[in-house]
């Protein structure tokens, strides 16, 4: 009897014990998440991380990736971005000399080694920083944007206000270790989408070497830091990122069969294990995704009219692709669109004013959602014109 009853407290004593051993293993295990809600396991050595569509936005797998942490060298898309909208807007040419400044070539780290008063063109300064990650090359575009590193960074952080992004604070163009200086995963992949919005910048940060000073004495020979732009197929850009505080850090993107996707890991322990990561997030996004095409560009959306304005109608077109991700092998008949354009409008109309929407649905669930802009400006019609049309109305009637 009494070794029953040993037994039977023995037996209480391992199920006490192995239950909530069990529970707090499971609890502190991170899980990422992919827009299903399976816990795949991508990107397991990092800190933080996304895999997100470039086209859409739509996030297929994130882990962390609101954590703030300390981007590195990956503030440099935010240079960059600010250097082609300036090139975009016409405030700068790619021929264009940009002079070093003493502070400038003081900058340690990855650099371009430029000179006190040594001028390079924007197009080689976008190389040195693209591809080197030089950090002079990026304080001296700063300079020559803004005038001072300071009021470019004040540009920066209006630029992170203007995309929404809640988790990013920057103190400096380079991304060198500093006070109050942050971002997320998140919103270092809203900026890369913004940033190859300028088909342009592949060409620099998809080249994996290239030279600067090609024609001196003393050539500099450039090798890309991302080195995903030789060894994975589609792979076009676009920064990475070490520090101690840190470690190694990637923005990447890849575009294969129409469907462009970027990745971004941080805190990982070294570039092997950063660069196998985000080649295996690659292959998840190609071999489980592709892009569904609603309208192509230039394709016929509708007309609305346009009251007392000097047309009668607006014609819509679509400006761009509208598409949508979807799982491969998954039954596409069920995706259905609404388009919803406004009955009509009133004069004046302007260009980007609202027109309505385009509403996407899968399995009658809301999959995603596209604003419909005005593509031209339509003003008021004076008096006579619209006598005129009134009269011709009743003519034809």
């Amino acid at each position: 009897m009494k070794k029953k009853m040993v037994a039977f407290i023995l037996a209480c004593l391992i199920a006490l014990t192995a239950v909530p051993v069990g529970g707090w293993a499971e609890e502190s295990r991170p899980e990422g998440k992919t827009n299903e809600g399976s816990a795949a396991q991508l990107a397991p050595q990092a800190l933080s991380a996304i895999l997100m569509d470039a086209d859409t936005g739509t996030v297929i797998y994130e882990k962390n990736s609101r954590e703030k942490l300390p981007p590195a060298s990956i503030t440099k898309i935010m240079t960059m971005l600010l250097t082609m909208e300036a090139i975009h807007d016409g405030k700068l040419k790619l021929t264009d000399k940009v002079r070093a400044s003493e502070y400038a070539s003081s900058m340690g780290g990855s650099q371009i080694f430029l000179e006190p008063g040594e001028e390079m063109t924007v197009d080689e300064m976008l190389k040195g920083i693209a591809m080197a990650s030089g950090n002079d090359a990026s304080v001296a575009m700063a300079e020559k944007i803004a005038g001072s590193e300071q009021a470019f960074v004040e540009m920066m952080n209006a630029k992170v206000q203007q995309l929404g992004l809640k988790d990013t604070h920057f103190a400096n163009c380079n991304g060198l270790p500093v006070k109050n200086h942050y971002s997320s995963a998140h919103d270092i992949a809203v900026m890369s989408r913004e940033l190859l919005k300028y088909p342009h910048i592949t060409k620099y940060t998809g080249a994996y070497q290239d030279y600067l000073r090609k024609s001196s004495v003393k050539p500099f020979w450039l090798v890309n830091t991302n080195k995903l732009v030789r060894f994975y197929t589609g792979a076009d850009g676009l920064k990475t990122g070490y520090t101690s505080e840190a470690k190694f850090c990637l923005s990447a993107t890849a575009k294969r069969d129409g469907l462009r996707v970027v990745a971004v890991v941080l805190g990982e322990p070294n570039t092997k294990i950063r660069n196998n990561e985000v080649a295996s997030m690659f292959d998840y996004a190609f071999s489980q995704y592709t892009m569904k095409s609603i309208y192509k560009p230039g394709e016929k959306l509708g007309s609305i009219k346009v009251e007392k304005g000097v047309l009668p109608e607006l014609e819509i077109q679509a400006d761009r692709s509208y598409s949508v991700l979807v799982k491969k092998g998954g039954n596409k008949q069920t995706l259905r669109h609404e388009l919803q354009l406004s009955p009509s409008l009133k004069a004046p109309v302007r260009v980007g004013d609202p027109v309505g929407k385009l509403v996407v649905y899968q399995d009658g669930k809301h999959l995603k959602e596209f604003n419909i802009t005005s593509p031209v400006a339509i003003e008021k019609a004076g008096w006579w014109k619209l006598f005129k049309r009134t009269m011709s109305n009743l003519f034809s009637l």
